[in-house]
């Protein structure tokens, strides 16, 4: 059995993400791993991280980004299957830049990789989520962030990254163009894992997540609509009321540590239970999301309502 790591990113050590670290996580257990890395700005240092580290599997390849030819978020999509289409696993682990895998994890995953091997039906392997915010100490479990999510899928050149890459569909065919195509698209068969995503894409400085947004919506939503958006202070970002959230109580990955000793914008953070005048409500704290929220976490135990599911559990 041969498994393949894969990511892509830009600009990744510039808007903060753990992009090095997330590839680290789960190093042990792959055969290779395959970056892609884009076109990033003078200022930014991705590349230089991702050459730094200091192992055979890591085959990189460089890639140009076309969001003119790619919108609406699919050049992510596209770029995730450049990635793939390098990979010759027979499993192909999926993780975006701020996404992490706890050590504790790596055998879990493994065994279950070698169980499922030559059950030809399972498409792909389903984990759960962990969505830290603000810092490295709270983290969502409200109705409005994905609980599950496919991220080790077979290695079928029919199996595509799809809409703005967040998970992946079946698509024979393909054009590999139209990466939001709804027709003669197929979810994925997968069996569920006992295994966690850390996710860190909300933890930074606020400035910083600021930025990172305003790239988000120049890659989804045009430069155009995010001047529109500047204008407004839509990037003036504001994380809200932490001690609302649910406390991490456990560990983090390893190779988080140092990145974790440099959480330096406590100050930046709110505490408190004191709403903030003119802060731009997050769709966490709608009154309907919070309402449901408080359904699933207390009296469906964590079950989600009426959530959007992109893959078919197996039995």
């Amino acid at each position: 059995m041969k498994i393949s790591g894969f990511t892509m990113a830009k600009n990744a050590d510039k808007l903060y993400y753990p992009w090095r670290e997330a590839i680290l996580s789960i190093l042990p257990i792959v055969d290779e791993f395959v970056v892609a890395i884009g076109d990033c700005d003078a200022d930014d240092n991705s590349r230089k991280l991702i050459e730094s580290i200091d192992s055979p599997k890591i085959k990189i390849i460089y890639t140009v980004w076309d969001i003119e030819k790619y919108p609406n978020g699919m050049e992510n999509a596209h770029q995730t299957d450049i990635a793939k289409k390098h990979c010759t696993g027979d499993w192909l682990f999926y993780l975006q830049a701020d996404e992490l895998i706890h050590e504790k994890y790596l055998p879990v995953i493994k065994n279950r990789c070698k169980e499922l091997l030559n059950d030809k039906e399972v498409e792909g392997l389903l984990f759960k989520y962990k969505h830290f915010w603000g810092d490295y100490n709270h983290y969502h479990n409200s109705h409005v962030w994905y609980k599950n999510e496919i991220r080790i899928i077979r290695n079928n050149p029919e199996i595509h990254s799809w809409e703005s890459a967040q998970s992946f569909r079946r698509i024979p065919d393909f054009d590999e163009i139209n990466y939001r195509q709804q027709n003669n698209t197929f979810k994925l068969k997968v069996k569920t894992l006992d295994a966690c995503v850390y996710h860190y894409g909300w933890v930074r400085p606020p400035h910083l997540m600021g930025k990172k947004r305003k790239a988000l919506d120049i890659i989804h939503k045009g430069a155009e609509e995010v001047q529109k958006l500047e204008a407004k202070g839509h990037y003036d970002f504001n994380y809200g009321a932490l001690n609302k959230l649910p406390v991490f109580k456990d560990s983090h990955p390893a190779v988080m540590k140092a990145v974790i000793e440099n959480f330096n914008w406590k100050d930046k953070l709110n505490y408190t239970s004191k709403a903030e005048a003119n802060k731009e409500k997050h769709k966490h704290d709608k009154i309907k999301y919070k309402l449901v929220s408080f359904i699933e976490n207390t009296i469906l135990g964590g079950r989600p309502l009426g959530s959007f599911k992109n893959y078919i559990v197996l039995k």
